[in-house]
This record gives C-alpha cells, sequence and structure tokens, in this order.
C-alpha cells in the first residue's frame, strides 16, 4: 500500500467522520463548545491516528496509532449515547451510529491484528 487512504478501516472512519459532521450540525447551539466539540474531535481522531500510524515505519508504533484510534470510537460511541439521553437524536440514529462504530472497530480491529503479524 502507497497511502493510509488505500486503508478499510481509514475510509470507514472516514464515512463515520462525515456522518458525525452532519449529524452534529443539528444540535442546539449551546453545545457548540461542549458536545459538538468533543464528537467533531473524537471523529476526527479515529481517522488521524490511523493515518499517523501508517506514517511511522515499525509495526508497534502503528499499533499503538490504531490502539489510540479504537480508543477514539469508544468515546465517540459515549458521546452517542449523550446524544441520546439529552434527546439530540433518536434511538434510531444511536443504534445506527453504534453498528457504524462497531463495524469500523471491527475492521481497524483486524488491520492491529494484521500489523500484530507481521
Amino acid at each position: 500500500m502507497k497511502s493510509f487512504k488505500e486503508l478499510k478501516c481509514w475510509q470507514f472512519g472516514k464515512m463515520l467522520r462525515n456522518d458525525v459532521k452532519n449529524l452534529i450540525l443539528t444540535f442546539p447551539s449551546h453545545e457548540k463548545y461542549e458536545l459538538v466539540s468533543q464528537m467533531r474531535r473524537a471523529s476526527r481522531s479515529v481517522t488521524h491516528n490511523i493515518a499517523e500510524g501508517f506514517g511511522r515505519f515499525h509495526h508497534k508504533e502503528n499499533i499503538q496509532f490504531c490502539r489510540i484510534s479504537r480508543g477514539s470510537l469508544t468515546e465517540l460511541e459515549d458521546q452517542i449515547d449523550v446524544a441520546l439521553d439529552e434527546n439530540y437524536i433518536t434511538k434510531d440514529q444511536a443504534e445506527r451510529f453504534d453498528n457504524q462504530i462497531n463495524e469500523v472497530a471491527k475492521i481497524l480491529n483486524g488491520y492491529i491484528n494484521y500489523l500484530s503479524k507481521q
């Protein structure tokens, strides 16, 4: 692979990031510097860390950045739960995002396993 953009985990992470971007546009303005900012940063962190890890020359470093990315997915999952509790999203939206987050995590775990065997 020549670019991190070829990684399936990055591609699915990018779709998640864009979906979060569109979702948070619907949140109340008083959340601009709170939940909106946190969700924006967590969703971006997923792809940022995959990209940064890819740029490292050692598999162990790459794995560490992927683990940070996985942590950001978990953080985002909790933020989706907060949005549901605050009635900013519906239960159906929350379930859709939870499924999407879990799918990215599954693909990312596969990439981590692949790197671990190198």
